[in-house]
């Protein structure tokens, strides 16, 4: 499987071991004429109204809604969790406008308010674990979205159909369980679109 990690800017040689480690075989995106070539996309962290800005100027957003209108799968972490909401809370103006839930940027604080934690997710057997960085709590969803982790009652990971969201960074432990589980995301929609 070949999983795209949209370099634009943040993590992205984090999430690209991660792939590696699950399994798959990364690509860093930097052009848009990439996504065809790809099974499955992540969104790293960063700073969202950067990579939002940048996803605008070399094309992105359009790009990557018919890369989620093909049904394939599309990770966004921390600030790519914003970036896939349909909503953000005190801001007028939303990104990709994919994933039908309402986030809140820097809920968890600023940088000193930065933790460790070991998260049970549903689908997945053991608790990963999940580093949250000004992370972004994710405050409402629709019934379309699975809540598949929350932390003191506030939802930190979910999932909409091919969508996946995770307030925190997977890719900054030596846990890859996250990634392969979306790696597995990819390969079901890769046969599913076979079918």
């Amino acid at each position: 499987m070949k999983i795209g990690v949209l370099a634009l800017q943040g993590a992205v040689a984090e999430h690209m071991r991660s792939i590696e480690a699950a399994g798959g075989e990364p690509v860093a995106v930097k052009r848009t004429e990439q996504l065809s070539e790809l099974d499955g996309l992540i969104i790293p962290g960063g700073e969202s109204t950067t990579i939002g800005k940048l996803m605008r100027k070399y094309g992105f957003i359009e790009a990557i809604r018919d890369f989620s209108g093909q049904g394939k799968p599309i990770f966004g972490t921390c600030a790519g969790l914003i970036v896939l909401a349909e909503r953000i809370e005190g801001q007028e103006e939303a990104h990709l406008e994919l994933m039908d839930m309402t986030v809140a940027r820097n809920a968890f604080g600023r940088q000193q308010e930065s933790f460790e934690t070991d998260l049970p997710v549903k689908g997945i057997d053991e608790p990963i674990r999940a580093v949250f960085i000004r992370a972004p709590l994710i405050k409402e969803v629709s019934s379309q979205v699975d809540v598949l982790s929350t932390y003191k009652d506030e939802i930190v990971t979910a999932r909409q159909g091919h969508l996946l969201a995770s307030s925190y960074h997977p890719e900054l432990t030596d846990d890859f369980r996250l990634h392969a589980y979306f790696l597995d995301m990819a390969k079901e929609a890769a046969a599913a679109a076979k079918e």
